[in-house]
């Protein structure tokens, strides 16, 4: 399980300590790159971005497995403080009431791609929870946030650094030219908005195909205000998996990431 800190230990974060600005919260930040970059010369890094229903998750979890790596689930993060912020009442038209919410946010996940991943805040499992319509919604709210991307930013370097396997894959928005710029492996992952579409129906259960075509449109038109989900930053290999089945899209990976590290 992995947390704020040590992958075995839930480490609290406390504003002061690991705040969202201000110089503390920057010289922290700072610490948490030098440290990504230490992992990536002592493991195998690879970073997979993308837009939403383009398989990232499932896939980056498959490919993990068959490297014998960790896997990070980004998106888990960012939908747990989405229903920490619902489950505490916070406006999520409130910018700085969301931002309030993150120094009682605590989050840990697992990272181990052969075991199912549990997600808790508080020390409650909300693995389910956190992919019902409710917080699907509620997501791109916090996510837009400057200050809630800083957070999370500390949050996934500190989990990269932390893996004691050869490599961890790590999957989500930004993660190729944000959170893991120096990654021995980046990729862009992406496929046409009708599989996309296709794709996240078969994830989101308990709505419509229109209101599941609906919210990945809202997704991606927000999302797009943050950051450039479509095209594959200099250095960023893309794998297009609109015509690919799932294990030709995970093969494609696998044979990426063995193609372009050491042996």
């Amino acid at each position: 399980m992995s947390g704020l800190g040590d992958p075995s230990v839930d480490v609290e974060r406390s504003p002061g300590e690991h705040g969202v600005g201000g110089p503390a919260g920057e010289a922290h930040t700072a610490d948490l790159r030098e440290k990504t970059a230490e992992a990536v010369h002592r493991h195998i890094v690879v970073a997979v971005d993308g837009p939403a229903g383009s398989g990232k998750s499932s896939v980056s979890r498959a490919s993990a497995v068959a490297l014998g790596f960790d896997y990070q689930d980004t998106g888990a993060a960012y939908r747990a403080f989405a229903l920490h912020a619902l489950q505490s009442g916070v406006d999520l038209d409130d910018a700085d009431a969301i931002v309030g919410a993150l120094p009682s946010f605590r989050y840990a996940i697992g990272i181990d791609p052969a075991r199912a991943s549990s997600v808790t805040v508080d020390g409650v499992d909300v693995s389910d929870e956190i992919r019902t319509p409710r917080v699907t919604t509620a997501v791109s709210h916090v996510a837009k946030l400057p200050e809630v991307r800083r957070y999370m930013v500390d949050l996934f370097r500190r989990i990269i650094a932390s893996t004691d396997r050869p490599g961890i894959v790590t999957e989500g928005r930004d993660i190729t030219t944000v959170v893991a710029p120096d990654a021995q492996v980046r990729i862009l992952l992406t496929a046409s908005e009708e599989a996309r579409m296709a794709r996240r129906s078969a994830e989101v259960t308990g709505q419509s195909a229109d209101e599941t075509a609906r919210q990945l449109a809202t997704r991606d038109r927000l999302d797009s205000k943050v950051v450039d989900f479509m095209t594959a930053a200099p250095g960023v290999s893309t794998v297009d998996s609109t015509h690919l089945d799932f294990d030709q899209t995970v093969n494609a990976v696998v044979e990426l990431v063995r193609a372009s590290t050491p042996s």
